[in-house]
């Protein structure tokens, strides 16, 4: 299992104190089930930060997990259906991606390995 942040996700993350160790946590969480909702189509909301904020979460089979989005709650209350579909579209591409082009979006650091196998890197 391999956890990424997105470069957008990563700056509000560590504008708001939520830390690699943080979002490791909370995806053990959701693979046990624990999450606000599972959206369908590879695409999760979870709670973080003592319930202040939540997360978008894209995966691909348990295998491969994205925080794409990170919102706080007293200043949204939900993603519209319009941002919902998008995640969905999105969550699509993750999954189809190859190795190669993996490593190319990490390379260029469009996504930032946080955890692998639950483990810091």
């Amino acid at each position: 299992m391999r956890v990424f942040k997105t470069a957008l996700f990563a700056k509000s993350a560590r504008k708001d104190g939520i830390t690699d160790k943080d979002l490791c946590v909370a995806i053990e969480e959701v693979m046990k089930g624990q999450y606000d909702a599972d959206l369908g189509g590879g695409v999760y909301k979870k709670r973080l930060n003592k319930n202040m904020h939540r997360s978008i979460i894209l995966a691909k089979a348990g295998k491969r997990w994205v925080y794409e989005y990170l919102f706080a709650k007293n200043e949204r209350a939900n993603i519209d259906n319009d941002e919902e579909q998008g995640y969905k579209m999105l969550a699509k591409s993750y999954a189809a991606l190859t190795d190669t082009q993996l490593n190319q979006l990490i390379a260029h650091k469009k996504l930032l390995e946080i955890c692998n196998d639950c483990k810091e890197d």
